[in-house]
């Protein structure tokens, strides 16, 4: 019964991490590929959620009023979810003087993101909403990247590249960035293969006659792209629309974040569960079964493994080798645990087994809260 339990829950751990993948890298060698323009410039609408953004809104403004795009093509709208502080302030000035439109609007009571985008989807001009965080700093022609894939009638959804960086602006290559190297190379061969199950809210578009206003609990990053894909359009990635976002300074921050964001990811599962059905929805629901349901669960086979391993340890040699690489990796974790308290720079042999531990842990915090019907709808801003 445990050898059993050992090899079952170790082919589905390298199924989730690394089976999944090359299965999606074979499927990728027969392209769907995206009949984008770069001539094709659409009208679109930046949509942004904030609340008591003071210390980035106007960082971000600027970032957007400099995109180079139309600028009789393009406007900014601002939701401010009942900002205490200065927000509602700095987004009226830049109002006044933009070239480009820009229009607030003010939530209350407060109600959370996906309400905010709600009131505003109605109210955009754009034939295409693009939705940015308070604090996302796109590349200048990260709107012209997007844009151009719906030039292709089958497209109905585009998440750009997320890289974190350090504070003053340089790319980090440890860590949380190593984990989005990983999901934006598999968001390329999901692509190629025909649409995307994951993506970046913090730099999306989509065709403005698809959104589908969603309830304030729902989280707009999970469920507008699966309700785009159920009508029949393509969820797509675009490597060369890039979003820089300063990764969080300390663990707890980005462990409180990834809680949030994977329970709100699980009720959105829950609340798409039809396009978990391969009768009707086929190889999509696969993906979505391999790369989300199973990546939000593996911290079962992967708990399973280190107790039914340590049982079998003397009892044969993949047995006791299995029991050796998790000391191993497991002991890399608490280690860059350690030096990460003593504020020491983290390399990749010690970020990254750290990162998984704490990815992994996140998700069971948000699974058993998943279980309480414990649901989080409003949000703070992130401490950069």
């Amino acid at each position: 019964m445990l050898e059993t339990l050992f090899w079952l829950s170790a082919v589905l751990v390298v199924y989730i991490y690394i089976g999944y993948p090359a299965l999606m890298g074979l499927l990728a060698l027969n392209r769907h590929p995206v009949a984008y323009d770069d001539n094709h410039q659409p009208s679109a609408s930046i949509l942004i959620a904030a609340y008591n953004e003071e210390n980035d809104i106007a960082e971000t403004l600027d970032n957007k009023i400099a995109q180079e795009y139309p600028r009789d093509k393009l406007e900014i709208l601002v939701v401010s979810d009942e900002s205490e502080d200065k927000t509602d302030r700095i987004v009226k000035g830049y109002a006044r003087k933009s070239d480009i439109t820009i229009r607030l609007f003010r939530q209350t009571p407060r109600q959370g993101k996906t309400a905010g985008l709600n009131l505003m989807a109605p109210e955009a001009n754009g034939e295409i909403i693009i939705f940015s965080d308070a604090n996302s700093q796109w590349a200048p022609d990260a709107v012209a990247k997007l844009v151009r894939n719906f030039a292709d009638p089958e497209v109905g959804y585009v998440t750009g590249k997320m890289v974190y960086t350090h504070e003053d602006g340089s790319l980090m290559g440890d860590g949380c960035s190593s984990y989005m190297k990983y999901e934006n190379w598999l968001r390329e061969r999901e692509t190629a293969v025909g649409s995307i199950v994951g993506v970046d809210g913090g730099i999306d578009a989509m065709r403005r006659d698809l959104y589908e206003p969603l309830s304030p609990d729902q989280l707009p990053d999970f469920v507008q792209p699966l309700k785009v894909v159920e009508k029949g359009y393509r969820a797509i990635y675009e490597p060369e629309a890039i979003l820089k976002e300063q990764a969080l300074k300390d663990s707890e921050s980005e462990f409180a974040m990834r809680v949030r964001v994977s329970l709100r990811a699980i009720w959105a599962l829950y609340d798409m569960r039809q396009l978990l059905n391969p009768l009707k929805h086929g190889l999509y629901a696969f993906q979505l079964l391999s790369h989300k349901v199973l990546r939000y669960y593996a911290f079962v086979p992967l708990v399973v493994l280190a107790f039914v391993s340590t049982v079998l340890s003397n009892d044969g040699v993949w047995y006791g080798l299995a029991f050796l690489a998790q000391i191993g990796f497991y002991g890399l974790a608490c280690a860059g645990r350690s030096r990460e308290e003593k504020g020491q720079e983290l390399s990749s042999l010690f970020a990254t087994p750290y990162y998984f531990a704490l990815l992994n842990f996140a998700c069971y915090k948000a699974a058993t809260a998943f279980q309480r019907g414990e649901k989080r709808v409003t949000w703070n801003p992130r401490k950069g």
